[in-house]
């Protein structure tokens, strides 16, 4: 089923998620549901809070890169209560988007390589490193489940260069591809 995505001005974008306990209701389906979602809306990754549930959760799929990325053939994840344990003192800056902040797209820096745990979809534990673009993609839907968006991590100056496209997401002047809960 296709969920609408929540746009930038949603207060759920901006709240803290709490952990999933393992016997959360349907979760295989609300992860297939997300990850259906997030296909449609032709996302790499798509958290929680931008469906709506302020859950520590997000699907990451990065097969859909794969033909000019073959490392990631057949990356499809789901990331259930994950955490950061540390970070590489490496960064890198990158261009990002959001499916939340639709039409806008900013570089990024962040840590090149990340420590992490998670549960996957079958609650199993993980505890590994992650580089490059899948630690990029990591960090940014981790940020999702602590409250933070991508724009937070732009310059003063970037973020007024883009503050009348930010207002009207707040006021639902926006057309999307894909299915959205509108501000109220």
């Amino acid at each position: 089923m296709i969920l609408p995505m929540y746009i930038f001005g949603q207060p759920v974008l901006r709240k803290e998620t709490t952990e999933i306990p393992v016997d959360y209701p349907n979760l295989k389906e609300l992860i297939d549901n997300m990850f259906e979602t997030m296909k449609l809306a032709e996302g790499v990754g798509l958290a929680a809070p931008q469906i709506g549930l302020s859950i520590r959760m997000f699907v990451v799929d990065l097969d859909v890169i794969s033909d000019d990325l073959p490392q990631y053939k057949g990356y499809l994840h789901a990331f259930i209560n994950p955490q950061i344990v540390e970070v590489s003192e490496e960064t890198n800056i990158s261009e990002e988007g959001c499916l939340s902040v639709p039409g806008v797209h900013e570089n990024v820096r962040r840590p090149a390589k990340i420590h992490v745990t998670y549960l996957d979809e079958n609650l199993t534990p993980h505890d590994e490193w992650i580089e490059d673009f899948a630690a990029r993609v990591f960090q940014h839907e981790y940020d999702h489940l602590e409250g933070k968006l991508f724009i937070d991590h732009i310059s003063n100056l970037r973020k007024q260069l883009i503050k009348k496209k930010l207002i009207a997401m707040q006021k639902g002047q926006i057309n999307c591809s894909y299915k959205i809960k509108q501000n109220r």
